[in-house]
């Protein structure tokens, strides 16, 4: 995979002695401060129709009161851009593939790949679709951060501004746009949705001379065995929330997909050469700077439930969140309040919660009469096509169609601009025309395939969130709708990502539904790459919402999500095939049970289990190593596995052992897959799971080991070996948390290489129990390190039975500015598992400000 860094050539023509100067500079207290937002007192906004008064806390989470939807939605804005302006500014540029106006030559190949898959177009093409009062909502949004725009410009924008202006001379902030919230919702359904490297991967299993049984063992159906879904298909078709350890368990073999017949689930004939250019499609793909996680990681998920009154101390819900999305500086989310002094039909919010700067309303929290939550669904929702190209145009069943183009300019900082031409089939964009397909042109010198000549092909990408939708409308009918049919009408428009959607309300009700826009596939159930000549593999239509699953006061009186299989095998529609294999939503579902029968739950027990670091993946393999042959350092190394309870906490030996085995494991199993290695995920430590139970297995057998004890051995031979040089010679002194540490990375500036530099902007490191598929899920690249790369970027527990006794937590701090009181106040809070009151009432939030700023006319 080609890794890129942003800004790293730009900075590396930089001498230490400029750097140096430069930070040196940047430090002064004058220069830091300046960009500082005024959090007390009044300041004058032209465009507001009346005073609106913002509070904030000690930890700078913002509350605002306004007397209309114009003036709350404005306030947000203005705040957001106090706060967070570098990000959203950064954001927008990267939505609409212009970082390289602001980092220079470097960044051309990423704006390419950008402007051919046509974010910010798309979302040009939905602002028009948007109801009336979504529009408005947006427009209001902008106006209030142009008006702070209009106030504010470089160094006193931003300390990063300050940076830049050295790096390319200078850097013209333009006004916000309603598009440019917008276009972030597609970086959102970029970063969690489809399978484009699972699909592609399996393409190249294939191509690698891997069968496709062999390629099937790597990617096992779902175990509902050992691990439940989300829900349960009754005799009538409808989902039901699965029974946790209270009830009934959940049974079948396989998912949805198993109801296509298995000559359809088989990879498709493709043209020699199509798969090295999916594998540079993909490639770049998982190179793009990520606004909510790092690349394609596994550990991109989330946890969520809810637990009924009948199981909890007050008799009403609790409903927990925590979304696994990438380390970054400052964190994903940003804290506040939206609240309409008076709840009218004209002014109906009263919401408080998790906000993405740049994007008005709220995207995960409570008001005053319904909380919610969401996890990843991750449906497939992205196909790749191979595409016969002939001339100008493209074949479809043996007849040729224009292709769609459109022109676009790359502006480039300190170089030439560069003119591309987008072209785009029916199913969409050509990705293979930017740099990263280049090596697929004239691929086709075998006998034709059938149904295709001999020619140029090129790959194209389908895809959900190319196709213009309402998500923002969703967002702010979530805000504001006060029952579950609201709630329900509400998710009907969300569209992508779609996202498991858990909800609980004031009058003790809990729910769950799928939302999104979901294909259903002609041949094919999306797992390889298809060829776009032949319109049976096209999409037919899409999952109607209602057929979509969706559970309303379950039963057992609980829901758990956790990114596991939505539904069983007894399900008629395809999602997907690419589960989270479910280590751990079924300790999620073990740890409720025992809370319940225990009883009765309360919220500290919710926070309890968001800290959980219990390694269910390492069940299957510890028994497997005690008993493999190993002998010196190794043997020392391996008693800390005999009396190893399987959490992974910071001060663990054993877990220090065993993920440094985990880790050196993989490679020596699969290393016939090179550069195909096998991920430390959840269908990683499944696969492993399975091939431990069969020792005459072929993959046990490579070059450097033959048999499944050698390979064992050899791998905790490594481990011993490389946490000896690391960590002492003395295995009981070993720790987890010297290794699970967390740098806290700013999104554009935090890898450049240079030291000072990365010291203005990162922060930490912390360390941090859990790891990949735990609870705790901190996850963790084992190509790479021990580091922690995916975290739950914030905790939330919800009291329906007081708001006020709710409780929260995120990343890094609300504010974007360096050296800021907020920017970090909240990163030593979340490694250590502990959160804050989750304020929600007006008096409880007069109680906690410690600023009050008013916003006049």
């Amino acid at each position: 995979m080609r890794k890129r860094v942003l800004v790293r050539v730009l900075l590396g023509l930089l001498s230490t002695v400029v750097v140096l100067a430069l930070v040196g500079a940047l430090l002064g207290v004058w220069t830091v401060r300046r960009s500082f937002p005024e959090t007390s007192g009044e300041l004058t906004v032209p465009g507001l129709e009346s005073s609106v008064t913002v509070l904030r806390d000690e930890y700078g989470v913002a509350h605002v009161y306004a007397d209309n939807t114009h003036d709350l939605f404005m306030a947000q804005g203005f705040t957001h851009a106090q706060d967070r302006f570098w990000e959203m500014d950064f954001r927008r540029h990267v939505t609409a593939g212009r970082t390289a106006e602001l980092f220079g030559p470097d960044q051309v190949e990423t704006d390419v790949y950008l402007r051919t898959m046509g974010w910010r177009h798309v979302a040009e093409q939905e602002y028009d679709l948007l109801a009336p009062e979504t529009q408005k909502y947006l427009d209001s949004y902008a106006a209030g951060v142009n008006a702070w725009l209009a106030e504010n410009d470089g160094t006193e924008a931003s300390l990063e501004y300050g940076l830049l202006s050295v790096l390319n001379g200078g850097h013209e902030i333009e006004e916000w746009t309603p598009v440019d919230s917008l276009a972030w919702l597609k970086a959102m359904a970029w970063d969690l949705g489809g399978n484009m490297q699972e699909e592609t991967q399996r393409a190249q299993l294939i191509d690698a001379g891997l069968t496709e049984e062999q390629v099937e063992e790597l990617y096992p159906a779902y175990p509902f065995e050992e691990h439940q879904p989300i829900t349960d298909t009754d005799e009538h078709g409808v989902a039901e929330a699965a029974e946790t350890e209270t009830g009934s368990e959940a049974t079948g073999t396989s998912t949805g997909a198993d109801l296509r017949e298995a000559d359809e689930r088989r990879s498709p004939e493709l043209p020699d050469g199509a798969v090295p250019a999916l594998t540079d499609v993909a490639e770049t793909a998982a190179s793009l700077p990520r606004m909510l996680g790092p690349g394609t990681s596994p550990d991109l998920g989330s946890n969520s439930w809810v637990v009924g009154g009948e199981h909890t101390e007050s008799g009403m819900p609790l409903l927990a969140n925590d979304p696994h999305l990438g380390a970054a500086m400052p964190s994903t989310w940003y804290q506040i309040g939206l609240h309409c002094t008076e709840l009218t039909e004209a002014c109906p919010f009263d919401v408080s919660g998790f906000s993405f700067s740049g994007l008005p309303g709220v995207i995960i929290g409570q008001n005053e009469s319904i909380a919610w939550g969401f996890t990843n669904v991750d449906p497939d929702v992205m196909d790749l096509y191979v595409e016969r190209l002939d001339g100008d145009g493209y074949v479809v069943d043996g007849e040729t169609r224009p292709l769609e183009t459109r022109e676009e300019t790359v502006r480039v900082a300190g170089g030439e601009d560069v003119d591309i031409v987008v072209r785009s089939t029916h199913h969409g964009p050509l990705l293979s025309d930017t740099d990263a397909g280049s090596d697929l042109a004239e691929v086709a010198e075998e006998p034709a395939l059938e149904g295709a000549d001999d020619g140029e092909y090129a790959v194209s990408l389908q895809w959900t969130a190319l196709t213009p939708g309402t998500t923002a409308d969703s967002v702010f009918a979530m805000n504001r709708a006060r029952d579950w049919d609201g709630f329900r009408e509400a998710a009907s428009r969300f569209d992508v990502p779609a996202q498991n959607l858990v909800y609980a309300d004031n009058d003790g009700n809990i729910g769950y539904q799928t939302p999104g826009t979901v294909p259903v596939r002609g041949e094919g159930d999306g797992r390889y790459p298809a060829p776009g000549w032949d319109s049976d593999h096209d999409w037919k239509d899409y999952i109607p919402f209602d057929e979509l699953p969706s559970v309303y006061n379950p039963e057992s009186g609980v829901i758990v999500t956790a990114n596991q299989s939505v539904v069983d095998a007894d399900y008629e529609h395809v999602l997907t095939s690419d589960w989270d294999y479910g280590y751990r939503s079924q300790r999620i579902n073990d740890l409720l049970g025992e809370a319940i029968a225990e009883g009765p739950v309360t919220g500290e027990d919710m926070s309890r289990i968001h800290m959980d670091s219990f390694h269910g993946g390492a069940v299957d393999v510890v028994p497997y190593l005690l008993e493999a042959d190993v002998e010196g350092t190794t043997a020392r190394a391996r008693e800390q596995l005999e009396d190893w309870d399987l959490f992974t906490d910071a001060d663990s030996a054993g877990a220090a052992f065993y993920q440094a085995t985990w880790r050196h494991l993989l490679p020596l199993l699969f290393d016939e897959m090179e550069p195909y290695t096998m991920s430390g995920s959840s269908r990683g430590m499944y696969v492993v799971s399975q091939l431990l139970e069969d020792p005459e297995s072929d993959w046990w057998r490579g070059e450097d080991a033959s048999g499944r004890e050698e390979v064992l051995a050899a791998a905790m031979d490594a481990a011993a070996e490389e946490l000896t040089e690391r960590l002492g010679d003395d295995p009981a002194d070993w720790r987890w948390g010297d290794l699970h540490t967390l740098t806290a990375t700013h999104e554009s500036f935090g890898t450049s290489g240079i030291g000072p530099v990365e010291w203005l902007f990162n922060r930490g490191p912390v360390e941090s129990s859990g790891g990949a598929s735990i609870v705790n899920a901190t996850g963790w690249d084992p190509t790479e390190g021990y580091g922690i790369t995916a975290v739950p970027s914030m905790r939330m527990v919800v009291d329906l039975s007081d708001r006020d006794a709710s409780t929260w937590v995120h990343l890094t701090g609300n504010s974007g500015h360096a050296f800021h009181g907020s920017y970090d106040d909240q990163l030593e809070l979340w490694s250590r598992g502990e959160t804050l009151p989750f304020a929600v009432s007006e008096e409880a939030v007069r109680e906690a400000a410690t600023d009050e700023l008013v916003l006049n006319p």
